[in-house]
């Protein structure tokens, strides 16, 4: 990924959810990662960027990482990009009741479906698609400059809950172990909520010091 991007990270909504938005300064061209609330407060950081948001991707479907989706959407004409085995429940009836109750709206169906391995392109930069199972069947990672977004599959200091359809701590470890702890030791982790004692980390220090990955 090249050099020009930035990442900015919100906390929105009501479970510390963690927001991003990922720019390429050159092409002033963007997208944000888990709308989860708190909509205004996105899209003001977007019109400080001054940047066109091409793409929201959620790294999966829970309420929680995607109740400000439609309103965002909205707002900013970008398309909406989760992994294939996720697309339908975005718009199934009890998610648009979990929404609800999080202070958001019913989200709109996917516009592009991603597979592992795909990228999404932003300007001149990508961010590469991960896929991580375990805290759900189609959650992602998101990868490119030096930067891992993480959504629910690893924090600072913790792990996804598991006990969720579609949730396995066998398999999320594995998706963690063989996918996210194998990437350079400099890479930075921006976790998908604010549950850790910093808002961000690196591999090295969750291969050595996250107690989940040590035992």
């Amino acid at each position: 990924m090249s050099k020009k991007i930035f990442v900015r990270q919100l906390e929105v909504g009501k479970l510390g959810v963690f927001c991003y938005i990922v720019g390429d300064r050159e092409r002033m061209e963007g997208l944000i990662i888990d709308p989860g609330g708190s909509p205004m407060k996105i899209l003001q950081a977007v019109n400080e960027e001054n940047i066109r948001i091409r793409f929201v991707v959620n790294t999966h479907a829970h309420s929680d990482h995607i109740c400000a989706n439609k309103k965002v959407l909205r707002e900013t004409g970008a398309k909406l990009v989760i992994h294939e085995l996720e697309g339908r429940s975005l718009t199934r009836f009890h998610k648009k009741l979990f929404n609800l109750l999080l202070g958001g709206g019913s989200s709109p169906p996917p516009d592009v479906l991603v597979h592992d391995g795909d990228t999404v392109e932003i300007g001149d930069s990508s961010l590469m698609v991960i896929h991580t199972p375990g805290h759900s069947k189609g959650g992602i990672c998101l990868y490119g400059d030096n930067n891992l977004f993480t959504g629910d599959t690893l924090f600072v200091g913790g792990i996804g809950r598991t006990d969720l359809p579609g949730g396995s701590m066998k398999i999320l470890l594995n998706s963690i172990r063989k996918k996210l702890l194998v990437l350079p030791d400099e890479t930075i982790i921006w976790p998908g909520h604010n549950y850790g004692a910093s808002p961000s980390s690196t591999v090295m220090e969750e291969r050595l010091y996250n107690p989940f990955l040590t035992i």
